[in-house]
């Protein structure tokens, strides 16, 4: 009796254990999937499971992002219910468990078993993947991102025959409608028109000839001219919208003279913007920048100020500051490489400036539209014509930050500086409306002295503004498909299933590296640098904190470890920015230096990967072994200077142009 008593216990005993093994880890490091099932358009049952499918019983809250919003829900027995604020056909969910990231991408279908249908998240590079790549092939922007957009929209609607027709007519009344609908987008494109007809009017009221005869006499080799556009670049450091198109459209002429390949215009005119307006106190970048750190702070509770936070960054912005330096060591050194030698090499011996081969009747074309924009009367070329329009943007953007920006608790608070005070002010201003009032103040200045000094009728000079708009037209067109490649991306979720190949489990130092290269990945597909914060600000500073507080780490081993991925996230994006041929600011730099945009981003791809990679493999690793930031620079610095040295090749001398 007591053997069978014993017998029968291991046999209980025996059970409990294989149920116990049919059951598993109910652990949160257990979870391999997310299964969703639709209660109805905006309700929604999630479960967490094995890969198998079996039930993970988890119970504790799980922080999830829901169609790009953070949410901690609540589990029980790995069971939980979540809202939508409004319907959408597409729902995506990921998990950050520390060990791994999973990330899903679901789409509203009232035929499947669950009411929804999942789909696989790797598609939703799909449609930015494709544009690049045919841009790149084709050489034909245009072309390329419509077919990103048509991809983007057969995705979203459903993968079928009939989203293939759904998508081509979503990609009009959808997507372009949307994108020409958005107040900022019309408020660049307004901007983007009005100077490109204040351009055309200064140009053929003698002005720009008059500010090329001025800048001749410190522009009067290859060399100089180049560092002048350097120099203007960082002056007008507030906005990178105004200071590409400014410096692009007023230093062309000079460039050309002096034979400068417009490819190099174009680098010179895109690598000073973005990165000098990134880092610089005043700009039109730092309010959101201080917002997102703001808000990340507060959640992980960091007393410091984000003006705070933000300045101690700078000690780690690598990639933005040895842009600025490795261009002015190009220019000094008079030396190229890559493609970018091979442009210059072209425009010296050849006077070539833009590698774009057109026929004969396009070169007659070209000759045209360059006739209208050439000076109406040679001898009545003055600068002022020129010079003050330009001024009127430039102060006027300035003055309309200012304005649209200030607040007067701000400027009676006595505990801040003056210039916290400018950064505040700038920082909640609004850019697009100040951008519009400059330029169009820039152009009634540009009209009255034109018809005042009776150098064209006010007919012929609305003629030449309208001539302007016409340039401008390429452009804008480039950009509305852009935004509306972006609109496509975000409804996917391409930012966020490329921020889900992040995992957990990683060195604290290795951080700002994963971070950087992320942010890069994301702005180069997106096309949006801005975004790219957007995404990353909220997910990777609370990542850095956590991990480092999982490590051990004291609050002053984990501070510099925070500002270096703040740094790094600005910096990212604005390395996929350069790189991308879907970026705004990369299609305005080509248009105001009259580049081949597919030419300009070869060539500037090549310098823009060797800062980055110097940036990060050399001066990153040092500040994480506790490099003195002052230090890291100068040997970034340095190792720039050997690598141009040892691939660049010296650029021949301008005879022609001095011939």
């Amino acid at each position: 009796m007591t053997l069978y008593r014993t017998l029968l216990g291991f046999v209980f005993l025996l059970l409990l254990s294989v149920q116990s093994m049919a059951q598993g880890d109910n652990s949160k490091q257990a979870i391999e999937e997310l299964k969703l099932q639709a209660i109805n358009d905006t309700a929604f049952t999630l479960r967490t499971t094995t890969e198998t499918g079996n039930l993970v019983k988890y119970s504790g809250a799980l922080p999830l992002r829901i169609n790009g919003e953070v949410q901690e829900l609540s589990l029980t027995d790995g069971e939980t219910r979540f809202s939508l604020r409004a319907p959408a056909n597409l729902v995506q969910v990921s998990a950050n468990l520390g060990t791994h990231t999973i990330a899903r991408l679901y789409r509203l279908d009232a035929e499947a078993e669950r009411g929804v249908r999942e789909f696989p998240m790797w598609l939703s590079i799909l449609p930015p993947l494709l544009a690049i790549v045919l841009a790149l092939i084709f050489r034909e922007v245009l072309l390329a991102l419509f077919a990103g957009i048509w991809i983007g929209g057969f995705v979203i609607y459903g993968l079928s025959f009939k989203s293939l027709f759904t998508g081509l007519l979503a990609v009009a009344d959808t997507y372009l409608v949307g994108a020409l609908t958005d107040a900022d987008h019309v408020s660049v494109i307004l901007f983007s028109m009005l100077i490109g007809g204040m351009v055309a009017i200064i140009s053929k009221n003698g002005g720009m000839a008059g500010i090329v005869n001025v800048l001749s006499r410190y522009a009067r080799s290859a060399k100089s001219s180049q560092v002048v556009t350097w120099f203007l670049g960082i002056a007008i450091f507030f906005d990178d919208y105004a200071n590409t198109l400014i410096v692009g459209n007023t230093m062309r002429p000079v460039t050309d003279k002096h034979l400068i390949s417009r490819e190099k215009l174009a680098y010179l005119v895109d690598s000073t913007a973005a990165p000098v307006a990134a880092i610089a106190f005043v700009t039109t970048w730092v309010g959101a920048e201080l917002g997102y750190i703001k808000d990340a702070a507060s959640t992980l509770g960091i007393e410091e100020g984000a003006y705070s936070l933000f300045f101690h960054s700078l000690e780690y912005a690598y990639y933005p500051v040895l842009t600025l330096v490795f261009m002015l060591m190009l220019i000094l050194m008079n030396r190229d490489f890559s493609s970018m030698h091979k442009a210059e090499t072209r425009a010296r011996s050849t006077g070539a400036v833009s590698a774009v081969r057109i026929s004969r009747s396009g070169e007659e074309k070209q000759q045209q539209e360059m006739a209208e924009f050439e000076a109406i009367d040679p001898t009545r070329t003055r600068a002022i014509n020129a010079l003050l329009p330009v001024l009127v943007v430039i102060f006027g953007t300035v003055a309309g930050l200012l304005y649209t920006g200030y607040n007067e608790a701000t400027w009676s608070d006595a505990s801040l500086g003056f210039f916290r005070k400018l950064s505040i002010t700038i920082g909640d201003s609004n850019s697009y409306i100040s951008l519009i009032w400059a330029s169009l103040c820039g152009v009634l200045v540009a009209v009255a002295l034109t018809t005042s000094q009776r150098i064209m009728s006010l007919y012929e000079t609305m003629e030449s503004l309208v001539t302007g708009f016409k340039t401008m037209l390429p452009a804008v067109l480039i950009l509305v498909l852009a935004w509306s490649l972006a609109s496509v991306t975000k409804e996917l979720y391409t930012a966020e299933y490329l921020t889900s190949l992040f995992s957990g489990n990683v060195s604290p130092h290795f951080l700002p590296e994963i971070t950087f290269f992320l942010a890069a990945i994301i702005a180069f597909s997106t096309g949006s640098s801005w975004g790219t914060m957007a995404i990353l600000y909220p997910l990777m500073l609370p990542a850095a904190w956590y991990v480092c507080q999982t490590q051990g780490m004291s609050l002053e081993e984990t501070m510099p470890v925070v500002y270096n991925v703040i740094s790094v996230v600005l910096a990212g994006s604005v390395f996929g920015d350069h790189c991308s041929p879907i970026s705004d600011t990369t299609i305005l730099s080509s248009l105001a230096s009259g580049c081949s945009h597919i030419d300009h981003v070869k060539t500037q791809l090549p310098y823009a990967i060797t800062v980055a990679l110097v940036a990060n493999l050399v001066c990153t690793n040092l500040s994480s072994w506790g490099v003195h930031w002052l230090l890291v620079y100068l040997i970034g610095a340095g190792v720039l200077w050997g690598v141009i040295r040892l691939i660049g090749k010296k650029v021949a001398v301008d005879n022609l142009a001095t011939a």
